[in-house]
Order: structure tokens, then C-alpha cells, then sequence
């Protein structure tokens, strides 16, 4: 019989299940999107808008599509169910809510589900920014050490910063929770058991979006009650699972799979499944990363970028640094970009267009700089290095004789020119807003880390070639587009396979996995080259990008 694992892929809109042999052959996979997508406007049927830059989800989507995907990849795989040894699960983070103390969502009770603030927070939910402020000023008032892990900032995308949002903005939902915690591991739990005593929280969502360390657990209770105190009791009283036993990293068992769940996923009962590991951070092990200084891009509605150390390196403008986060003996990495997908979606509605596919060529045509158009894209705020959700993009250098593909050219240049800032933070260890002379050699870390390879995964690079190939002029460097455009969804099947254990599969680590499952020859990798006298052209190019995002922040302080 074959060992195949089963990868849980769980995005903004949908979900997606894939099957993988522990020869990395993809055999099944099916997605199947939310009921209610994205709620962005209004509670499902109710008329009262949300507020501003409020981002929730259904649980119950959750669940009905990640079974109806599940069943669907084993039926196109032709597969009874029994061939599958364990199951892996990543999920968009910091997407969390809370719940009583058997797992029931607060926006599933009658006397709830008007509230905004009983539904989970999505990934991308803003609503926290005044909190996140608050709790970053009150931090660095008091010296706290967790936040040099963070480049100094508390994401307003982050755990308790949305949390703390409940507690001031609706106290009433706030008392009445028993269990806050992440959407990943909501899930995981009701897999596994669904009560107290089987919720396991995952290391690496608690790591990144949670200040959480394995040598000193979550911040202070001092800390939490300089902030509120209220916060202080829900982090003590409110979030169980926080012991030794029950903090496990991705790739370990979290529990084994119900019988009611694997009647309702077509599996078997008992299989083992891992702890959840953040979506981007799955695609590090799902293109098969699995050795120091490859920089892992993850291309979505958003971009989150990868790269695993052999040492820390205190830098401003890193969204996380977590030991073993990514990979067991690794110092993992975290940076993005808040709007990658959604910003050209944006610009794509707004130029009224099917697709980009005409416009690609047109824009490619053109010269570096888009003949005087510069952008800077920040719509959804700046993620790395900023951390900041309030700043804005922009536009400039706009005329009669410019159209649409030159705002396209643009986009595209100003997304590679905050990852090539991103690229130049992690080498030196230095991300000053006003400094534009960063650039060094591949391989240069005098005060930062080494990156010596670059991957991209996620759809996007899959459907638009041409944006790859900006990045690669940009950068100065090939890039690698993995041929899985599913990277996370073949993580989150790497962690199942592992979680097997060695008895079950011919694994007995995540890097033996992720490069039997998910690594390319080198002789058979797709790599985009950049083009020399474009790198040139981008170099005079980048500083005005810099000089841009100077002025716009500067401005909107």
C-alpha cells in the first residue's frame, strides 16, 4: 500500500487538500472555497456595516470546506482514504478568535452572532492598530527583551494586540470567552478532540505572532498589566494549552484524528496530525528548503518571505525571529509585504480589467521606471520593514501620455523594490528608512545574515511570469520558481508524513522529508536570470523608491 500524507492548506479564500507520496508525487488535491469568504462588510445576514478595516471569517467554512476538499482529492486520486498515514495543517496567521471551554466558537452562540468581535479575526483584520501602538510604547517604556526578536515592533495583525481589541471595544464578548487562541490550532483541536485537555498550541504561531520563546515562554504578566488588566487575567486564566507538554512544534503530534472527524474527512480514525504551522512558513519545507540562506518567497494575496539562520541577529524591521520556527536547529526568519496579490487585484479593478495577461507584455515592453511612473505599495499599510499598517501608497510622476500599463510596470517595480530592501535589511542588519546604499553581494552579512538563494512559490509567481522577472532585475539575482504551485499545501503534507513517524514512512526528520517530498534537482530547476543592463537601469531606480518611501512616511507621521 503507498504512504501518503495528507496537507491542509488554509488560505484567505478557500482551502485546499493535497495528497503526497513520500516520493513527492502529488496524486490528489481539490479546493474548496469559504461559504462566506472573506466578511469584510457585513455579519452573514445582517445589514449593519463593519467598521473600518475590519477582516472576520466563519469557523464553520472552515471545517464544511476542508472536508468537502479532503474527499474530493482522495476521490480524484482514486483513493479509498486507508493509504493515508497523517495529516499536516497550515492556516493564514494571526487569524484567531475565541471560544468556550469545548471549543465552540463565541459567534456560533445565539446571543452572540450579531457581535463583530465573537467572530474570528482574520489575518488581515486592522482593527487593532491603536492597540498594537499602545502595547509597542509600553514595551519599549519598560525595556522588554522579547521585543528585539521583533524588530522592535508589535504587529497590529498580531495576537494579543486582537485580543486586547475585544476587551476594550467589547467587553461583554471578551468576559464570555473562555479560550482565546489561533485559528490554526482551533482547527488542529477540534481534529483531535475538541476539549480542554487536547488543545495543543503550535510553536511557530505562538513564536511569530505571539512574542512567545521556548526559553521564556509568552511576555511577562507584569508586562500584560502595564498594559490592561484584563489582558493579563485572559493570557493567565484564558489560554490553556500553554504548558510544556502542550506547546508542540510543527511536524510533532498533536493528537490522532476523532472517529466523528474521520467519518465527516473520508479517513481513518486515529491517523496522527501534526501541530499547525503558519501557511507561508509551510512553503519553506514545501519546496524543500530545507539548508540555511535560501530566502523563501511566498507570493499571494500578500507575500511572506523565509529564511532560515545558523545565528540571531537583532535588526529592526524583522516581523519575527524564532529559533527552531521554521525548521528544528534553525533561527527562522519571518518578513512580508501586506498587499502583494491584493494590490494588483486592486489595480486591476480599478483599470477594469479580465486579467493582466495583455498588459504583461505591454509593460515589459517598456524601460525600467515605467517612463517616470514610480509607485510605492503600501495599500495595505508596510508590513516589513516599517510595521506599520497606517502608512499609504502612492502614485507619482503621472502624465497625459501615461496608461494603464505604465501603472502596471510600476506596481509590479515597486513590489521587487521593497523586497530587494527587505533582501538588503537581512544582509546588514539595518533597515533606517532614509539609508539607500545598502546594497552588497550576495552572500554579504557583516551585521546580518547570509542569503545565497532565492525561491518563489504560492500562485502567483505560476500566473504572472513577468512579475518574477522584475524581481530578478531588481534584485540582481536568479530566482527560482518551484513547479509545485502549492508549496504550503506540500508543507503542510510533509509535516502529516512526519508526524507518521518512522515506523509509517521512511522519515525520521522534517529536512529528510521536505527533500525526498518537495526538493528539485539542480539540474531541473526553473530559474528567471536577471537581465544586466535592467539591474543597472535599477539600481539609480531603487533609490528613488527609497527616497519615495522617505518622504510618504515622513508625511503620514
Amino acid at each position: 500500500m503507498p504512504v501518503i500524507a495528507l496537507g491542509l492548506d488554509f488560505g484567505t479564500e478557500s482551502v485546499r487538500a493535497i495528497l503526497v507520496d513520500a516520493e513527492g508525487h502529488e496524486v490528489g488535491s481539490s479546493v474548496s472555497p469559504f461559504r462566506h469568504g472573506q466578511i469584510l462588510d457585513a455579519l452573514p445576514g445582517r445589514d449593519e456595516p463593519l467598521p473600518e478595516r475590519y477582516a472576520l471569517q466563519c469557523p464553520a467554512d472552515w471545517i464544511e470546506s476542508a472536508s468537502i476538499a479532503t474527499k474530493e482529492a482522495l476521490a480524484k486520486a482514486g483513493l479509498t482514504g486507508s493509504e493515508i498515514v497523517g495529516a499536516g495543517v497550515d492556516f493564514t496567521s494571526c487569524t484567531m478568535l475565541p471560544t468556550k471551554h469545548d471549543g465552540t466558537p463565541l459567534c456560533e452562540l445565539e446571543s452572540l452572532k450579531s457581535r463583530p468581535l465573537a467572530w474570528p479575526k482574520l489575518w488581515k483584520h486592522h482593527g487593532a492598530l491603536e492597540q498594537a501602538e499602545r502595547m509597542t510604547s509600553i514595551a519599549r517604556e519598560r525595556e522588554e527583551s522579547f521585543l528585539k526578536r521583533y524588530g522592535g515592533v508589535i504587529g497590529l495583525e498580531w495576537f494579543f494586540p486582537k485580543m486586547l481589541e475585544t476587551i476594550e471595544h467589547d467587553p461583554e464578548v471578551a468576559e464570555l470567552a473562555e479560550v482565546w487562541l489561533e485559528a490554526g490550532d482551533w482547527f488542529v483541536w477540534q481534529l483531535v478532540g475538541g476539549d480542554s485537555d487536547s488543545l495543543v498550541r503550535s510553536t511557530c504561531q505562538a513564536g511569530y505572532k505571539a512574542m512567545w520563546s521556548a526559553e521564556d515562554g509568552y511576555p511577562s504578566q507584569e508586562y500584560f498589566q502595564a498594559v490592561h488588566s484584563k489582558l493579563a487575567e485572559a493570557v493567565a486564566d484564558r489560554m490553556p494549552g500553554q504548558s510544556v507538554e502542550q506547546m508542540r512544534s510543527p511536524g510533532q503530534v498533536a493528537g490522532h484524528l476523532t472517529d466523528g472527524m474521520a467519518a465527516q474527512f473520508g479517513l481513518p480514525a486515529g491517523i496522527p496530525v501534526s501541530a499547525a504551522i503558519i501557511d507561508a512558513h509551510s512553503g519553506v519545507p514545501g519546496v524543500g528548503a530545507a539548508e540555511p540562506g535560501t530566502l523563501v518567497m511566498v507570493l499571494g494575496t500578500s507575500s511572506c518571505h523565509m529564511l532560515n539562520a545558523t545565528r540571531m541577529v537583532d535588526m529592526p524591521g524583522v516581523a519575527g525571529v524564532v529559533e527552531g520556527g521554521i525548521l528544528p536547529g534553525l533561527f527562522g526568519y519571518e518578513t512580508g509585504q501586506a498587499a502583494v496579490g491584493d494590490a494588483f487585484a486592486w489595480l486591476r479593478k480599478l483599470l477594469n480589467r479580465e486579467s493582466f495577461d495583455d498588459l504583461a507584455e505591454e509593460a515589459m515592453r517598456l524601460p525600467p521606471g515605467a517612463e517616470g511612473v514610480s509607485c510605492l505599495d503600501w495599500m495595505n499599510g508596510c508590513r516589513t520593514p516599517l510595521m506599520d499598517g497606517a502608512v499609504r501608497g502612492a502614485f507619482t510622476g503621472l502624465g497625459m501620455q501615461h496608461g494603464p500599463a505604465h501603472l502596471y510596470l510600476a506596481l509590479m517595480e515597486a513590489s521587487a523594490f521593497g523586497v530587494r530592501w527587505i533582501v538588503e535589511m537581512l544582509r546588514h542588519g539595518n533597515a533606517d528608512l532614509a539609508d539607500t546604499n545598502q546594497r552588497g553581494s550576495a552572500n554579504s552579512s557583516d551585521q546580518g545574515v547570509p542569503i545565497d538563494r532565492i525561491i518563489a512559490t504560492g500562485g502567483l509567481p505560476h500566473h504572472n511570469r513577468a512579475f518574477v522577472e522584475v524581481y530578478a532585475d531588481v534584485l540582481g539575482m536568479p530566482i527560482e520558481i518551484h513547479p509545485s504551485s502549492q508549496g504550503p499545501a506540500v508543507g503542510a503534507a510533509v509535516l502529516g508524513m512526519v508526524a507518521a513517524g518512522p515506523e509509517k514512512t521512511p522519515f525520521s526528520s522534517i529536512a529528510e522529508a521536505a527533500s525526498a517530498m518537495a526538493a528539485v534537482p539542480e539540474d531541473r530547476r526553473d530559474l528567471i536570470l536577471p537581465r544586466l543592463e535592467r539591474t543597472e537601469a535599477y539600481d539609480l531606480l531603487y533609490r528613488r523608491y527609497r527616497q519615495l518611501a522617505h518622504a510618504v512616511a515622513m508625511q503620514q507621521i
